[in-house]
C-alpha cells in the first residue's frame, strides 16, 4: 500500500494550497460553504495531479531507472507493475470527478473544463511537449495559474490581474530554478529538452522572472480591490522569502519547488509567518 501512495506524489499536493488563495485573499476563509467547496475542490484536483503523476512515471519508467533519485519511484524500481498503476489510476480518476461534483454540485461548471486542461496538456508534456525549450518551462508554469484559477471558478470569485500575473512570474521562476539545477546536476543527461539550455540562460531567466515577481507582487498589493490596504507592507518579508529560495537553489539542490520548500526549516519558518500576518492583515485589519 505504501507504494501506491508513493506513486500518487503526495507531498507534491502542496502546490495545489493555490487552490485556496482566492477564498484567502477575498476575505471569504471563514464563509463555511465557499470553504467547504474549496476542500473538496483541493482533494479532487490533488488526485487529478495524482493521476498525471502516475501516467508521467509509466512513460518514463526506463528513463527514469538511470536518474540518481527517480530510479527509487515505484514503477521505476518495478515495485509496482504497470497494468496495476493503470487501474490505480482510473480508480483516482473517478475519485478526483466525485469530489468535483461535490465541490460544485453541477455536471457542467467552468472548474470542470480547468481540470481537464491540466490533465490534458501534462499529458501531452509527458508524451512530448516536454522536449520542446521554453513550451516546457511554460506548461509548468501553466499548471501553477491553472491552480488559481480553478479555486476561484469553483467559488464564483475573480482574480485579480496583479495576482495573476504575480503567480504567472514566480511560476517561471520556479519553472527555470528546476531546470538550471537539472542541468548543473546532470547536463543534458536527465532530460533531452536540456540540449538547447545553457547555464547562463537559465540564470537570466530566473531572475529576470523573480524581479517581475516581486513588481508585479507590489502592484497588487497596491491594488484598490485588494482586501487590506496594507498588504503592502508585506512586500519586504516576500523578498526576504525569494531571496532565502535562491540562497537554496543555488547550493546542492536539483531546483524541485516542493523539496527546497520542505527541506529548509528556516524557509518553511519564513512562509509561515507571511501567512501568519497576511491572515492578520486581511480578516483582523
Amino acid at each position: 500500500m505504501i507504494n501506491y501512495i508513493k506513486l500518487m506524489r503526495i507531498k507534491h499536493y502542496v502546490k495545489n494550497f493555490l487552490i485556496f488563495f482566492p477564498i484567502i485573499l477575498s476575505g471569504n476563509l471563514f464563509n463555511m460553504p465557499y470553504l467547504i467547496k474549496s476542500i473538496y475542490a483541493f482533494i479532487a484536483f490533488s488526485l487529478a495531479t495524482s493521476v498525471v503523476y502516475i501516467v508521467n512515471d509509466i512513460k518514463d519508467k526506463d528513463k527514469d531507472k538511470k536518474h540518481p533519485i527517480k530510479k527509487n519511484r515505484p514503477l521505476a524500481s518495478g515495485k509496482i507493475e504497470i497494468k496495476n498503476a493503470i487501474v490505480f489510476a482510473i480508480i483516482l480518476f473517478s475519485l478526483s470527478l466525485l469530489f468535483q461534483f461535490l465541490a460544485v454540485c453541477k455536471i457542467t461548471h467552468m472548474s470542470y473544463l480547468y481540470i481537464l486542461v491540466y490533465i490534458v496538456i501534462n499529458i501531452l508534456y509527458s508524451f512530448g511537449l516536454k522536449d520542446i525549450p521554453l513550451l516546457d518551462v511554460a506548461i509548468l508554469a501553466l499548471g501553477f495559474i491553472i491552480r488559481v484559477l480553478y479555486g476561484g471558478s469553483i467559488i464564483n470569485v475573480e482574480i485579480s490581474s496583479w495576482l495573476y500575473l504575480t503567480v504567472m512570474s514566480l511560476a517561471f521562476y520556479l519553472g527555470f530554478g528546476k531546470r538550471r539545477n537539472e542541468f548543473i546536476k546532470s547536463g543534458n543527461k536527465s532530460r533531452k529538452v536540456l540540449n538547447y539550455y545553457n547555464e547562463s540562460f537559465l540564470d537570466k531567466s530566473m531572475y529576470m522572472c523573480l524581479a517581475i515577481s516581486v513588481v508585479f507582487y507590489s502592484l497588487w498589493t497596491i491594488d484598490i480591490t485588494t482586501t487590506s490596504k496594507y498588504l503592502i507592507w508585506t512586500i519586504p518579508l516576500v523578498i526576504l522569502i525569494m531571496l532565502k529560495y535562491c540562497m537554496i537553489v543555488e547550493n546542492d539542490s536539483f531546483g524541485d519547488p516542493v523539496d527546497v520548500v520542505t527541506s529548509d526549516k528556516i524557509l518553511l519558518g519564513m512562509i509561515f509567518i507571511y501567512g501568519l500576518i497576511l491572515m492578520g492583515l486581511i480578516y483582523l485589519s
